[in-house]
């Protein structure tokens, strides 16, 4: 859910949610202030060890989000580096197959470099990742032939060996996209930062003081979650990752090729 959401929407959402709860337990706090002093002690204890569990979930989800977040730098730049060896070495292989097999690697990289701004699961990035597909499999045909054209010679197999991990690399980048936390584990962020923030608001308002800590606490564990949320939306959100080196690489392919055939 708090995936298909626009990234206003899900700032909105967690804040009315953290903020809601800040307020309920103010307004629950003030009603038991006045009716009963007993409650006092034991909703400060279950207030701090909330806490302490609330705080342990939320850097689980971080660290979660933090290290999908560089899988997915890591695949970019993997795939660019596999993509620019193949480029290389397809200047290598006889025509015809060296022309077309040069130009297919430039779509290619189009392709790629469209996905950096493709929702990963949606329709628009099967329609990318289904042409790249295409792509792959002419370029395979064009090496097959390539290949079969000079069964001794040593730079179309080298091509082949290049060319097949560039389509593995495209693999393992579409799955780092895909790869997110699970929702429940931010769903459980969110509410149980929720449950802190109110049994704090509350346990401050039993006490009879000001609602200050509660408001800066809510403020802190929204960015926290919004952090989280940003760093596991890597086409959507402020934290994207960057595709330079696949505009690098494109920005090379506009040069002419530095080998010959």
């Amino acid at each position: 859910m708090f995936f298909s959401l626009p990234s206003w929407a899900v700032a909105l959402l967690v804040f009315a949610v953290v903020g809601g709860a800040c307020v309920l337990g103010a307004a629950l706090g003030r009603y038991l202030r006045r009716h009963t002093d007993v409650l006092r002690e034991p909703i400060g204890v279950l207030q701090a060890a909330l806490l302490g569990l609330v705080g342990l979930i939320l850097a689980f989800g971080l660290s979660l989000a933090v290290g999908r977040y560089e899988a997915r730098r890591a695949a970019v730049v993997a795939e660019a580096n596999a993509i620019g060896t193949t480029y290389l070495r397809a200047q290598l292989i006889a025509e015809p197959g060296r022309s077309e097999s040069l130009d297919l690697l430039r779509r290619y990289t189009d392709l790629s470099l469209r996905l950096s701004h493709e929702v990963p699961n949606s329709a628009s990035m099967m329609r990318t990742t289904a042409q790249q597909s295409i792509l792959q499999r002419r370029l395979w045909r064009l090496a097959g032939q390539a290949i079969g054209a000079a069964p001794t010679a040593s730079a179309p197999r080298l091509y082949v060996d290049t060319l097949n991990d560039m389509i593995d690399q495209e693999t393992v980048r579409v799955a780092a996209l895909n790869n997110r936390v699970p929702g429940a584990v931010l769903g459980l962020e969110v509410i149980g930062a929720a449950v802190v923030v109110g049994l704090l608001a509350l346990y401050l308002a039993v006490l009879g003081r000001g609602l200050l800590a509660a408001i800066v606490a809510a403020g802190l564990v929204t960015l926290l979650l919004l952090v989280t949320f940003d760093l596991d939306r890597p086409t959507r959100g402020l934290i994207k990752v960057p595709d330079t080196p696949l505009e690098s690489l494109r920005a090379s392919m506009l040069l002419p090729p530095a080998a010959g055939p």
